[in-house]
């Protein structure tokens, strides 16, 4: 167990806190596998090399990826004061969110489950 007084334990927690721009995007419909197919193609890339790759992907997970990235960038220079040109994506990554599970009706009065899948992506930059 953690020594110290709440607040002594609190300052040294947010004294280790990750300061790199990010942004993330919480229960999208896009299934963790489609999302990393695009993450890997921007993952250590320059964020304009990054926004034209995603520009002319045709998977529908670039289009929410842009979104995000373009997020992030903003994140970057609006609260971290650093230069759009010097940003690069330093992590990007997508977790297993809920799924919902529908019924689809088949022959013979059976039922089959379609699971429809989400996912919380994350994309953190950092400065060359």
């Amino acid at each position: 167990m953690a020594k110290g007084h709440r607040s002594q334990i609190k300052r040294e927690r947010n004294a280790q806190k990750d300061t790199r721009p990010s942004a993330k995007v919480s229960y999208a419909r896009v299934s963790v596998q489609k999302a990393c197919f695009v993450l890997d193609a921007i993952r250590g890339k320059d964020v304009q090399t990054a926004l034209a790759i995603l520009a002319y992907n045709p998977r529908y997970a670039s289009s929410v990826i842009e979104k995000l990235l373009k997020s992030a960038i903003a994140n970057a220079e609006n609260n971290n004061g650093m230069n759009p040109e010097n940003l690069y994506v330093a992590e990007c990554f997508a977790n297993k969110g809920p799924t919902m599970k529908r019924v689809r009706p088949r022959a013979q009065g059976r039922a089959y489950r379609i699971e429809k899948r989400m996912s919380h992506i994350t994309v953190v930059l950092d400065e060359r």
